[in-house]
């Protein structure tokens, strides 16, 4: 057993475990937004932070790639980790500003606003669809291209793949396609999840024929009366 403190409570976890999960099972919640059970970590939405060890050599780490280490000491929700998270769900919130998945994660962290120019809904890279198609899916059909302000998520060579199923698991796993809020008004009552089967990180094409995945169907239940 790996033995450390977390938020000033002494505890004891399975060696190869992480901080999230060690986090997480003594019931001190940690925001992620790249993490799924099932996928391996990746540390991408940096969410996650923790501020570990003490004085002026305490550090953030992501939680969700960082093993839970003997005599480890975590602070889950200091002022520092607090401060960082916000900047992160501003950050995000001005990549993908309709995605109700980060609207609910700012509302949770009290973001009221976010000052960065805000860009038309786009990828956040995530990582998400790519591990679920190769580590669920065992399908390797999209991946990550190019490097820096550059890099964006697709087939090889912007074609079609052979290798994609159709499942639908990259749109279903993908935080700027799941829920979108369109519309306040309730005249033109729309949410718009329907309508996004072009994601932003992958070409359209292969999903013409698909339906909505979302259920249930949240513009179904909006009521226009």
């Amino acid at each position: 057993m790996i033995h450390l403190t977390i938020n000033g409570l002494a505890v004891s976890v399975e060696e190869g475990a992480t901080v999230l999960e060690a986090a997480r099972f003594y019931g001190m919640p940690i925001p992620t937004l790249c993490h799924m059970d099932g996928l391996s970590p990746y540390g991408a939405c940096r969410l996650c932070v923790v501020e570990i060890g003490e004085g002026p050599r305490a550090k953030m780490v992501t939680s969700c790639t960082y093993p839970a280490e003997e005599g480890l000491t975590v602070r889950t929700a200091s002022d520092r980790v607090i401060r960082a998270r916000k900047m992160i769900l501003e950050l995000l919130l001005a990549s993908c500003p309709q995605s109700r998945t980060i609207q609910d994660l700012a509302a949770a962290h009290d973001v009221r606003q976010q000052r960065f120019r805000q860009e038309h809904d786009d990828c956040i890279l995530c990582g998400l669809c790519v591990r679920m198609c190769e580590e669920q899916m065992m399908a390797k059909a999209i991946g990550f291209r190019h490097r820096g302000e550059k890099r964006d998520i697709g087939t090889p060579f912007d074609k079609h793949s052979e290798e994609c199923r159709l499942c639908g698991g990259c749109m279903y796993v993908c935080p700027a396609c799941q829920l979108r809020c369109t519309y306040t008004d309730t005249e033109n009552a729309v949410c718009g999840g329907c309508a996004n089967l072009a994601p932003p990180c992958v070409d359209k094409d292969p999903f013409d024929d698909m339906m909505c995945s979302m259920a249930p169907c949240v513009a179904c239940e909006i009521k226009t009366d």
